[in-house]
């Protein structure tokens, strides 16, 4: 069994709300010239881009995937040893914007992260994430048993 966790988009909520302009923008273009291909390339680039992990429950392994265009994955699998850990981290992100009169707009991000460790305690990657800690105590149970590894 194998279970993908979205994780967050790569140029943040501006960015992707300035892609799917760009991405539409471009589509209406296309209709007048060829060449609002390009803005259509540009703006699903821009707009969709996402990561995601993969979880693989029968190999117990793992995969930190970069989702091109939002459909095109990349990334290489990790396997699962006895001696890794799961924890729980807080993630405070940010994301700021610049308008053209130097005002900011700023947008928080806060949620829980189920993290993979190594077993010096070196942080690996990110499993999946969760808007409340009962939440993220319930997948980090979940996660331990059913890949035979411990908790942090």
């Amino acid at each position: 069994m194998t279970t993908k966790n979205k994780l967050d988009k790569m140029f943040g909520p501006v960015g992707t709300s300035a892609g799917i302009f760009t991405f539409i923008a471009g589509l209406i273009m296309t209709y007048f010239a060829l060449t609002g291909m390009i803005l259509v390339l540009i703006g699903a680039f821009i707009g969709f881009s996402s990561t995601s992990t993969v979880i693989d429950f029968d190999k117990k392994r793992l995969k930190f995937t970069n989702n091109f265009f939002g459909i095109i994955p990349s990334g290489q699998w990790i396997s699962i040893q006895a001696d890794m850990k799961i924890g729980i981290q807080k993630s405070n992100t940010v994301w700021r914007a610049y308008s053209l009169s130097n005002r900011t707009l700023d947008i928080a991000n806060n949620d829980y992260r189920l993290i993979l460790y190594d077993a010096n305690g070196n942080e690996i990657m990110p499993m999946q994430k969760s808007s409340h800690l009962d939440a993220a105590k319930l997948d980090l149970d979940k996660f331990s048993k059913q890949l035979g590894i411990g908790v942090i």
